[in-house]
């Protein structure tokens, strides 16, 4: 069975009439398989860390494509800096369990999010609360603790 390339899909939804390019629709094929993708690194990584490790998950925009998003798997053995367009998870390798930490949408979604707060649909609250903590350095903080550095508070005392 030959897989659909996400330029071939991409490109048949673009053809499509706009009132039919169901926003759902596109997601569901642009994430298919974002969790295939996960167990991959995962499994490709966890022999080369005997320890538990972090899986960055950065998501990119197509220039050529605007309704294509691309997501790219990086294992890390530190917890990376907070930033725009990342999703992070923690893999335990003792009992081989996964973690989810955060995620961190675009800049204009998070500026969009906070400016609408009040109005942010139930669905989306935890993301929402994601981007405050990473607005006021929650984040930072949790990033410099699951890394056993100081905080800046605890180093000025």
């Amino acid at each position: 069975m030959r897989k659909e390339t996400v330029g071939k899909k991409a490109l048949e939804l673009m053809q499509k009439t706009p009132d039919s390019q169901d926003p759902i629709e596109l997601e569901r094929e642009m994430q298919k398989d974002y969790i295939d993708n996960l167990i991959e690194c995962i499994d490709d990584h966890k022999k080369d860390y005997i320890l538990d490790f972090y899986i960055v998950v950065i998501t990119k925009n197509e220039k050529l494509m605007p309704n294509v998003f691309r997501s790219y798997f990086f294992p890390r053995n530190t917890c990376p800096t907070p930033d725009y367009d990342q999703t992070l998870y923690k893999y335990k390798a003792a009992d081989e369990q996964l973690e989810y930490i955060w995620t961190i949408p675009s800049k204009e979604t998070c500026h969009h999010l906070k400016d609408n707060a009040l109005q942010v649909h139930e669905s989306e609250r935890d993301l929402l609360k994601f981007v405050l903590d990473f607005a006021d350095g929650s984040l930072y903080k949790l990033c410099r603790k699951l890394n056993n550095e100081p905080l800046i508070e605890e180093i000025h005392g």
